[in-house]
């Protein structure tokens, strides 16, 4: 198999589910964890005679997204009944949107590497969920395995979101389902959690010959991690490339993925619009969007994930990289706004762009990203804020302790609080700035390690290191580091 003769063709659906209280058409809850059938009233049983009613904070949610990829949003659109047989499915159809979604269009930028990219997305429109068949939790008396429906879950607001086959790579759809569930936590109308089935990915994978016609896709159903969709459509890839080549033909067809064994195996020959006999639904009223109500959910829109990345990098220096890593929580992005405000304030405006500064801020990041990881703490949980961190690395910046004695203080604000200037003195971690001292303490050094001088003074490198950290040992780690480089070498050259 020559993987480079072929080119990989990727879509995708997301199935956000909605942050509403209530579900699409009933008023009952949508909150996860309850015991089962206990959240579902007559509409999403489907008793007869029972009528649905719009979610109005759906449509807004709905409305949110359009607005925030720059879709069109269809000001009159359509629900529909997609007709089809399940257990889980109790009416025997699903609400949705066929011909007239209410938003269409738009597009998503992602960055795969140090690359940019644009994804088309071709719609995005409303619908119910269905409930769930549970297979492992009942047996019979006899011990025999029974299968039980939960329909909790039938009626759940969802926010079906449809790319283009824009995507050439698992990585880049992994990228995109990542930017995606950025953007709909970001703009709060899924709190996508993909353990509870909040946030869920079907890749609609096919190959082709560079250039050529499309091929026949195949859809895997149902990923609810992105390691699982790389794994899933790297298997797909390569076993559609092997079927070709032995001869096979491909096989329109629905499949799902197995985490254990990391394959892909058929669930049904795929289903087309028409299999679905979609129409108009009788029982709700075509949705017209009001206008002065679209321009107050615009103005109601934070600033959006790629309009924050770039001012990350135009504004404060930062490099793609970086500036991506941290806009990837709308969270994570106003606490480092916050912080590097204040950091502005602290050591004056005219430092904005210099590399120290941005070193500084990458720093105190990372101290502050590896110790909620440590503690399972949310950015709003931490005992550390912005304005701390701030006067933590402004104390860097101009001399008064290294980055290494900066982490004792961290440590302290995180675990007891106080004030940043206050640890420094209590603990005694002022760093040492005193050319005159740390050359007295140098020559110290110099005077017990001639060894050391004498190999670097005949081209050992590694002789330096070593002088230098016997000089920082003698001051217990004090010694302004750039200083101790400095004066040191200049003593060992003018030898």
């Amino acid at each position: 198999m020559n993987s480079m003769q072929w080119e990989t063709v990727i879509g995708l659906e997301v199935h956000a589910q909605l942050s509403t209280a209530s579900k699409i058409f009933s008023g009952a809850s949508t909150a996860f964890g309850a015991a089962p059938n206990s959240q579902a009233c007559q509409v999403d049983i489907a008793l007869p005679g029972v009528l649905p009613v719009l979610n109005r904070g759906a449509v807004e949610r709905a409305i949110r997204f359009g607005l925030a990829i720059g879709a069109r949003l269809n000001r009159t659109n359509v629900f529909a009944r997609k007709n089809y047989f399940y257990p889980d499915l109790p009416k025997g159809y699903q609400i949705s949107q066929f011909e007239s979604p209410i938003v269409e269009g738009g597009v998503l930028t992602i960055q795969v590497g140090d690359e940019e990219k644009t994804v088309r997305l071709t719609r995005a429109h409303l619908e119910e969920d269905a409930g769930k068949s549970l297979h492992e939790e009942f047996h019979s008396e006899d011990g025999k395995q029974l299968s039980g429906i939960d329909l909790n879950r039938a009626g759940t607001p969802l926010l079906e979101i449809v790319s283009e086959p824009d995507m050439r790579s698992a990585r880049e759809a992994v990228a995109y389902a990542k930017a995606l569930h950025t953007l709909v936590t970001w703009i709060g109308i899924c709190d996508g959690n993909m353990q509870e089935g909040s946030f869920r990915c079907d890749a609609n994978v096919s190959v082709r010959r560079p250039g050529g016609p499309l091929g026949t896709r195949r859809e895997i159903k149902n990923l609810n991690s992105f390691r699982f969709l790389e794994q899933a459509i790297d298997f797909e890839v390569r076993w559609q490339i092997e079927q070709i080549e032995d001869g096979h033909r491909i096989q329109q067809a629905t499949v799902l993925f197995d985490p254990d064994s990391g394959e892909t195996r058929m669930m049904r020959s795929k289903e087309d619009a028409h299999d679905y006999r979609y129409f108009p639904d009788p029982d709700l009223l075509p949705v017209r969007l009001d206008e002065a109500w679209i321009a107050q959910i615009q103005a109601g829109l934070p600033e959006l994930p790629g309009a924050m990345r770039e001012r990350f990098q135009s504004d404060y220096g930062f490099s793609a990289e970086h500036a991506d890593f941290l806009v990837s929580s709308r969270a994570s992005a106003e606490n480092f706004d916050q912080f590097w405000r204040y950091l502005m304030e602290l050591i004056g405006p005219n430092s904005e762009h210099s590399e120290a500064a941005v070193k500084g801020a990458n720093w105190a990041m990372g101290e502050f990203a590896a110790m909620r990881n440590a503690y399972g703490l949310e950015v709003h949980q931490s005992p550390v804020g912005p304005r701390e961190l701030a006067k933590l690395v402004a104390r860097i910046l101009d001399g008064t302790i290294s980055h290494k004695l900066a982490k004792q203080v961290f440590e302290a604000l995180w675990n007891d609080g106080g004030d940043v200037d206050a640890i420094i003195e209590a603990k005694g971690l002022r760093q040492m700035s005193d050319s005159g001292e740390i050359e007295r303490i140098i020559d110290e050094v110099m005077a017990a390690n001639q060894k050391s001088v004498e190999e670097f003074r005949a081209g050992k490198d590694k002789a330096f290191n070593a002088l230098v950290g016997q000089v920082m040992k003698a001051t217990r780690g004090k010694a302004n580091p750039s200083q101790v480089n400095e004066l040191l070498r200049r003593k060992l050259e003018a030898g």
